[in-house]
């Protein structure tokens, strides 16, 4: 298993980031590399960021499928990712939010990817995991940009 960490602050409060990440079927309004997304399913408790939630996510020629495998709210979400190439078994997305003081928001992402356990396997998730590394880099600026434009009350 390989894991990829990518942070930053973002200057908006723990509350309104969870907010964009709980409006799980819209990341295709902050993503920049979405090309569009729908709430599929609520979670087991009927929110977009219950457990059990699931969306889809198209990128390009690809379709994701995601799915909320914890949610604990303002504090973390983290879902699986299906539709990756088959050599990926397993592959997550795990986002921490914490306060940072003054209103911001010390986001952390979490990718982790599982292609096996042999070399060639753990060669492959290394090389996945970079890439996924880039995306969340991606969509944290994204996330960034659109809540720190967004206007104060």
């Amino acid at each position: 298993m390989t894991d990829v960490v990518r942070a930053r602050t973002i200057a908006r409060p723990p509350e309104e980031v969870w907010d964009a990440l709980a409006d799980f079927g819209a990341i295709a309004t902050w993503a920049d590399r979405v090309d569009h997304s729908s709430l599929l399913r609520p979670g087991a408790g009927g929110g977009a960021a219950d457990v059990g939630a699931e969306r889809r996510v198209q990128v390009g020629r690809s379709a994701l499928l995601e799915r909320v495998v914890e949610s604990d709210r303002p504090d973390a979400l983290a879902y699986d990712i299906e539709g990756l190439p088959p050599v990926v078994r397993r592959a997550r997305n795990a986002w921490s939010l914490t306060s940072a003081g003054d209103g911001a928001t010390a986001v952390t992402l979490t990718s982790t990817v599982d292609c096996g356990p042999r070399p060639p396997q753990k060669l492959v998730a290394r090389l996945v995991g970079r890439r996924m590394g880039k995306e969340s880099d991606s969509m944290l600026a994204g996330l960034a940009r659109t809540l720190e434009g967004a206007s104060r009350d």
